[in-house]
């Protein structure tokens, strides 16, 4: 591992240390993991696979408007 500093506000450092408390981890821990969710959800290789993955994820659901009827009318105005 590389070492590195870097600058919090209090509220940053706050909420690490209480996510590492609950966790049982060391901040550093919890520090790393939130890095490596961000450079996963960043990353424009992994798109079309999350994309893929959300399709018809809403197909059987029938609470939802009927999407053309509210097309219709936007178009109107």
């Amino acid at each position: 591992m590389i070492r590195t500093q870097i600058y919090l506000t209090k509220e940053e450092m706050t909420g690490i240390e209480r996510l590492a408390a609950i966790r049982g981890h060391k901040n550093s821990a919890v520090i790393r993991q939130a890095i490596d969710e961000f450079l996963q959800r960043q990353d424009p290789r992994d798109r079309l696979t999350r994309l893929r993955t959300g399709r018809g994820l809403w197909r059987d659901r029938n609470d939802l408007p009927d999407v053309r009827k509210l097309r219709e009318e936007f178009d109107r105005f």
